[in-house]
């Protein structure tokens, strides 16, 4: 474009109504944050945020600048004026310990925006090792649940790209009813005995893309709500936790179906579980998971590396027993490779109500650390066909 037109431009911008500048950068510090870790800066980060999504340029930014940060609970909440909204963070962000600090199950939730881009080098620490003896839910059903240090709920159009999270009081990443967002270049750490601290939970969302990012908890690296429809999951590293599980599903009524999730090139170490699909056995009411493909994964000293447990019902919760009423089918294990801790390194068990149908096993190949010992697979109500090399033979 010839430089002599740009003075024009901004005319008509200007007739439009339009700002001069289109982006423009709010810096926390510049409300009153204190870089030094002990004074709680939770005000100027609200501040910074409120006039950032009300701000009318192209790309507004908050900026977390190099520093220690104290902060409480926050909401960022939309809709914003400007196209996107970025969130840089260059510091160390940090969560009061005080329980008392926290009115809802989020510490820093991120609510009803379209266009959202969260960046930055930066740590969030949830300072968890404070909350973890507090978490006594599974004894006690007036249990309150312990904070999750990032939410985003009713997001669109996102990326989540290069951040740090670690020791989060409970789950590192929630994502609830939002879609078309990318999560890249993740880094979530968390002890591998500390309670709940699933890496990301995904439920009732849509088009989400989790890639490039390394995963160490206590629990799930990455669990799979109900409702959830076209996750993409590609090159995670996982360890220490519990894998990859789609579920629990079938413990609520009316849940929704879980439809076209894909896990790829992944490497699992020294996790409880590789990929994994259960649902309760018992359930209020009927619900399907399909057309889920599982593919290229590495395991490495992995205690159960492909399961499917649909009679699933820990700390004896269930009463009757019955039959799990979630209909899984169209799932493929391919090209699955590594070594397994247990025998059993297949272990699929379905509904008895509604067998699994259209199940893949292919090009299987999973050694037993035991020495002069072979693994094995083992079936219950499974319908479908193998391919290729299977090792353990194959029980389909």
């Amino acid at each position: 474009m010839n430089l002599l037109w740009f003075p024009f431009l901004s005319l008509l911008l200007s007739a439009a109504g339009a700002p001069y500048n289109l982006t423009k950068t709010f810096n926390v510090k510049h409300y009153g944050a204190v870089s030094d870790g002990k004074s709680d800066s939770a005000k100027a980060f609200q501040k910074a945020w409120d006039d950032a999504c009300g701000w009318e340029g192209l790309k507004p930014k908050v900026l977390i600048p190099e520093g220690r940060f104290l902060v409480g609970s926050l909401v960022f909440q939309g809709p914003c004026k400007g196209r996107k909204v970025v969130v840089q963070v260059k510091g160390y962000v940090v969560s009061q310990a005080d329980l008392n600090a926290y009115k809802t199950h989020d510490w820093i939730s991120f609510r009803y925006i379209n266009g959202l881009l969260v960046t930055g080098k930066g740590t969030f620490d949830g300072q968890g090792a404070y909350a973890w003896p507090h978490n006594n839910c599974r004894s006690n059903k007036k249990c309150r649940p312990l904070p999750w240090s990032l939410n985003f709920s009713f997001v669109s159009n996102a990326t989540i790209r290069g951040i740090t999270s670690i020791n989060s009081k409970n789950v590192h990443i929630q994502i609830f009813a939002s879609k078309d967002m990318n999560f890249q270049y993740l880094k979530l750490i968390a002890p591998g005995n500390s309670p709940n601290t699933d890496g990301i939970h995904v439920g009732q969302s849509e088009n989400i893309v989790i890639e490039h990012s390394i995963i160490s908890t206590g629990d799930d690296c990455i669990s799979i709500g109900p409702a959830t429809k076209n996750l993409s999951i590609s090159q995670v590293w996982c360890g220490p936790g519990h894998g990859i599980s789609i579920g629990s599903l079938g413990g609520g009524k009316d849940e929704g179906d879980v439809v076209g999730v894909n896990v790829k090139n992944c490497t699992f170490t020294g996790t409880t579980n590789g990929v994994r699909i259960k649902t309760w056995q018992e359930s209020p009411s009927s619900s399907s998971a399909y057309k889920l493909t599982f593919e290229d994964l590495v395991m490495r000293n992995v205690d159960n590396p492909i399961i499917i447990d649909q009679k699933y019902c820990p700390h004896n919760l269930c009463s009757n027993k019955a039959p799990s009423l979630v209909k899984i089918s169209k799932v493929k294990f391919r090209k699955i490779r590594g070594v397994t801790r247990t025998k059993n390194a297949i272990n699929l068990v379905c509904s008895d109500k509604f067998p699994c149908e259209e199940i893949e096993l292919s090009d299987i190949d999973l050694k037993y650390s035991v020495a002069g010992d072979v693994a094995i697979a083992s079936c219950v109500n499974v319908k479908g066909r193998s391919f290729g090399s299977i090792n353990p033979p194959s029980c389909i």
